[in-house]
């Protein structure tokens, strides 16, 4: 199969690793094209794996090099998948909100964090990072394949699709401290951009919420907030 440099309008995107690759083999055989193999790969029971699934799945598998100088920067990458971009609604249940993301690698790890705890719907607010690029995939270690993501002209058009989703602004603005507030489940934990956070007329929405820290940094990164969050948020599950 025919391979060429990502760009956010074509039809498929591309996992780029052996990892990134099996947890959509694993999660969503149905999305995936083709696979490719580097002629230097010697993982033998991961290769015995991806055969077995491809061959299951009818999924192309073919050992090339070319793809990799194409798609890939790094040489530690031997495993690439074809998969195919498709337009995901997210489901009723507990939500994480991005508003306005513009890092690639801070939504694949927010992704990612979301699967570890159960969160499996993120709503997009635009402009937004493309979260089908190859690096969000890639941050994500493919947890992309268990996360749907939905994008939403505006914050108002999440809330009419999801009026029973409190939402949980994470901002300074007139916010009480994690630790003193009760989050209600279904939740919408609300997050801004990296550099600006959440515009002001956010705090007018449902609960906004801060993290206390030491004046020893200025602001935390916006995947250790959302992990922070996310965790206090569910850690009912595990029993805490």
């Amino acid at each position: 199969m025919r391979v060429a440099a990502y760009k956010k309008d074509s039809d498929v995107t591309y996992t780029l690793g052996a990892t990134v690759t099996m947890e959509f083999l694993n999660m969503r055989p149905d999305l995936v094209e083709d696979v490719i193999v580097h002629p230097d790969f010697r993982s033998e029971d991961t290769l015995n794996k991806i055969k077995e699934i491809c061959s299951a799945n009818k999924i192309p598998l073919e050992t090339a090099e070319k793809p990799f100088n194409i798609l890939s920067k790094k040489g530690n990458c031997y495993v690439i998948a074809v998969i195919k971009k498709v337009k995901e609604t997210i489901d009723d249940g507990n939500h994480v909100v991005l508003v306005n993301p513009s890092d690639a690698g801070n939504m694949g790890t927010i992704i990612r964090t979301c699967a570890g705890f159960g969160i499996t719907n993120i709503a997009v607010v635009p402009p937004a990072v493309d979260m089908y690029d190859p690096k969000t995939i890639r941050a994500s270690m493919g947890a992309k394949a268990r996360v749907k993501m939905e994008i939403f002209d505006s914050f108002e058009d999440y809330e009419k699709r999801f009026p029973d989703n409190k939402p949980y602004p994470f901002m300074l603005d007139g916010s009480t401290l994690l630790q003193k507030t009760t989050i209600e489940k279904p939740f919408a934990l609300v997050f801004g951009n990296e550099a600006s956070g959440l515009p002001h007329e956010f705090s007018l929405k449902g609960q906004p919420v801060r993290i206390e820290h030491t004046t020893n940094i200025d602001s935390l990164n916006l995947p250790t907030a959302a992990g922070i969050a996310i965790y206090e948020a569910t850690k009912d599950i595990f029993g805490v």
